[in-house]
Formats: C-alpha cells, sequence, structure tokens
C-alpha cells in the first residue's frame, strides 16, 4: 500500500506527481477561467482570483517573522503573481491544547499587520482546537481573493501578446527573469532556529507582502509571467515556468543574489541554495525591452532593493545555469524540500 510522504508535501517533484496522479483525476473543472489544473499560484472563476494555503511551519516564531506573519503574506503574494490585488481574506486556525494566549496573541497582531500592509481585509475564519498531539502548536490556513489590477492590461498590450493573467505558461524566448532580491534566506533562517545552528543573528526570514512592489513592476509594464518562490526555492519554480511554457530558461550564477551569511550555512549544511523555499522572493517573466525598467522600478521598493536580472528565455527544455567559472549546470526540479516545515 502506497502511503503519503514528507516529500510528498515539499513543493518538488514528488508533490507534483501526488497532486497529478491523484488530485487532478478527482477534481475537474468546467467553469474556471484559470482552472485548478493549471496549478498556477492562484485560480480565477467569474473573474475572481481565489487561493488558498495551510501553513505548519517549525518553529512557529522564527528570526523575521512567525506563522502568521507567514500565512498572510504568502496568500497575498499567491494573488499578487497573477496580476492581481487581494481585497479579502479568510483566516483558520487548528490550535493544540495548551498552546499559550500570548503567542496565541502575538501571531493574531502580526496577521493584522501584514493584513494592513498590503491592504487586505481579514473578514472570515474558523478556530478549533484539539488535544494535545492532534497538531503541533497550531495550523493556519489562509484563503484570500482578489480583483485585475488595474495596470495588468496594459502589460499585454505593452508586450504586444494575447493574454488576461500572469501565468506560467507565458514565457517566450527573448523573455528575461527577475528576482527581487535574495534568494534562501527564509529557509536557512528556519533551520536555524529549530536546530540551534546558530546563524539567527545573521540570517532573517525574507517573509514579506509582494502586492504592492508587482504594482510598481506592472504600471512599468512589459510583466508577462510572475511566480512566487516558496518550496523547492527557485530551482522548482523555474522548472515549473520552462515546463509550462515550453521553453527553457538560462540563469547565471553571478547575477543570483544571495547574502553572504546565507551561502555560508548552505555551503556549511551541504545544501543547494538554489531548492531552498523563500517567502518573499518573486520571479518575474518581463519582455527584453522593458527589462531594465522593471528592475529600476521594482528596486525603488522596500522589497526589491537587490533586485536583479537573473537570467533569460530561451529555445529548449531545460533550466541550465552558466557557472562563474563558465562551465554550464543542469538545473532540475528538486525531489522534495530539503528543509521541511518551513511553510
Amino acid at each position: 500500500m502506497k502511503r503519503i510522504e514528507l516529500a510528498h508535501g515539499a513543493g518538488g517533484k514528488r508533490m507534483g506527481e501526488l497532486i497529478k496522479e491523484y488530485i487532478l483525476k478527482n477534481f475537474k473543472n468546467n467553469e474556471a477561467e484559470v482552472p485548478l489544473e493549471a496549478l498556477d499560484d492562484s485560480a480565477v472563476i467569474n473573474d475572481i482570483v481565489f487561493t488558498t494555503d495551510s501553513h505548519t511551519v517549525q518553529p512557529v516564531f522564527f528570526p523575521g517573522g512567525d506563522i502568521g506573519k507567514l500565512a498572510v503574506a504568502g496568500t497575498v503574494n499567491d494573488i499578487a503573481c497573477l496580476g492581481a490585488m487581494p481585497i479579502a481574506m479568510s483566516v483558520a486556525m487548528v490550535i493544540e491544547e495548551g498552546f499559550s494566549m500570548d503567542d496565541l496573541d502575538k501571531i493574531l497582531k502580526s496577521m493584522a499587520n501584514v493584513a494592513n500592509e498590503a491592504g487586505v481585509e481579514i473578514i472570515t475564519g474558523d478556530t478549533k482546537v484539539v488535544e494535545k498531539g492532534g497538531v503541533k502548536d497550531i495550523v493556519v490556513t489562509t484563503s484570500a481573493i482578489g480583483k485585475e489590477s488595474k495596470w495588468l492590461k496594459s502589460n499585454w498590450e505593452i508586450a504586444g501578446r494575447k493574454g488576461k493573467w500572469l501565468l506560467d505558461s507565458m514565457l517566450k524566448p527573448g523573455d528575461k527573469i527577475i528576482i527581487n532580491g535574495c534568494i534562501a534566506d527564509h529557509g536557512i533562517a528556519i533551520i536555524s532556529k529549530r536546530e540551534g545552528y546558530g546563524f539567527e543573528g545573521s540570517v532573517v526570514s525574507d517573509v514579506a507582502p509582494l502586492n504592492n512592489l508587482m504594482e510598481e513592476a506592472l504600471k512599468e509594464g512589459g510583466v508577462v509571467a510572475a511566480k512566487d518562490a516558496t518550496r523547492g526555492g527557485i530551482a522548482n519554480a523555474l522548472n515549473e515556468m520552462a515546463e509550462k511554457s515550453g521553453v527553457g530558461i538560462v540563469i547565471y550564477e553571478d547575477k543570483i543574489p544571495i547574502n553572504d551569511a546565507t551561502l555560508a550555512a548552505c555551503e556549511m549544511l551541504g545544501l543547494d541554495p538554489l531548492t531552498i523555499g523563500n517567502e518573499g522572493k518573486m520571479l518575474l517573466g518581463v519582455t527584453e525591452e522593458k527589462a531594465e525598467g522593471v528592475l529600476k522600478a521594482i528596486q525603488k521598493h522596500k522589497y526589491g532593493k537587490k533586485a536583479e536580472i537573473i537570467g533569460e528565455v530561451v529555445e529548449g527544455n531545460k533550466v541550465v545555469m552558466e557557472t562563474k567559472v563558465g562551465g554550464k549546470r543542469v538545473i532540475d526540479a528538486p525531489i522534495g524540500d530539503p528543509i521541511p516545515r518551513i511553510c
């Protein structure tokens, strides 16, 4: 008998197999404009952008944030990736008996602060308490709806393409790939706190709501795709975009921003930073003509100061990295997340 493994929820190849072999065959969408089987960051039905996510991060408090901040920011970012602005959100919590009331209050305050920054209202939810051991501390599930950004339509006109939403499948050869900042901070911050490796003082999670940064990119124009690089890191996100678009992607190692402390931690632990999850990083596919303009626009935002053009879309079907020493390395999607329970 086959059984669920941790890798099935880690955002890599094994999770993709679970979704395709079990979930998609049972759930068929007939009315959705962007359906479940598209496997984008959000779905669309009747021009309503909708997403949902559950969060089981351990520990629930970590350098740079907590499960509440993570839950709201992550859901906001999924809406933003389609070129929409979030307008309302639900929060459901399953809490373990004995969990600290003070800690719960801190988590709720974090949710409220991030929601306020993102301009989204938390309007409904649910709370359950289970016996000790039923869950670990607290599980938070957030859902959100959004509406099309007023700037989105002009991006397709500028790009000269037929499209409506920013989908993984919309890349074409010549497009540039932009990331809004340093990779792998979130995963390293989590594992350092969890395992006591001692990086907490120098590595802080990047968790942040990116919908307002996305608005700045859309105002500039030429954005055709976007993806939240969470579980599986940018390696998984780039492979998903390449596969769905039927293209290859070349990235440049010397252009990928990463903090020195995070890189040192990855080297010490034997981890590939490309496969480590982020919670405040978005990959943008932008037409060649507008890439520099979009880069400058998001570099003015507080969550985009270290943004870089890290690659370009080419003919082919693989993600390849040109290394600092001049070699080439195929970047595959990871089997699972090397650091579980980070979101």
